[in-house]
C-alpha cells in the first residue's frame, strides 16, 4: 500500500492494529512536510522489501495501488533496474 500521507498511514496503522518498522516512521516523520520525498521514501523502501522477498524465493508480489498507480509504476521501475524483474 502506497505511504503517501504521513498522518493517514499511521491512523490507518492504529485502526487496523498494524505497525511501521521503526526506522522507516522516524525517516517519513523527518520529511512529512515534503510530498514528493515521502514518495521517494516509500518507493524506496518497498522496492528493498520486494527484492528481499523475491530474491528469498516468494513467487511473486501484488500491489494494492488504491487508485494511486504512481508510487506502483515506481517500485516497479526500480526493481526491474536492479535486476530483480525479468
Amino acid at each position: 500500500m502506497p505511504i503517501l500521507n504521513v498522518d493517514q498511514i499511521k491512523r490507518f496503522t492504529h485502526m487496523c492494529g498494524a505497525t511501521i518498522p521503526e526506522d522507516l516512521l522516524m525517516k517519513l516523520e523527518a520529511i512529512q512536510s515534503d510530498a514528493d520525498a515521502v514518495l521517494r521514501c516509500d518507493v524506496d523502501h518497498a522496492a528493498q522489501q520486494y527484492r528481499e522477498l523475491l530474491e528469498g524465493g516468494a513467487p511473486g508480489i501484488h500491489f494494492y495501488t488504491l487508485n494511486r498507480s504512481t508510487s506502483t509504476r515506481n517500485i516497479f521501475e526500480n526493481l526491474k533496474a536492479a535486476g530483480t524483474l525479468g
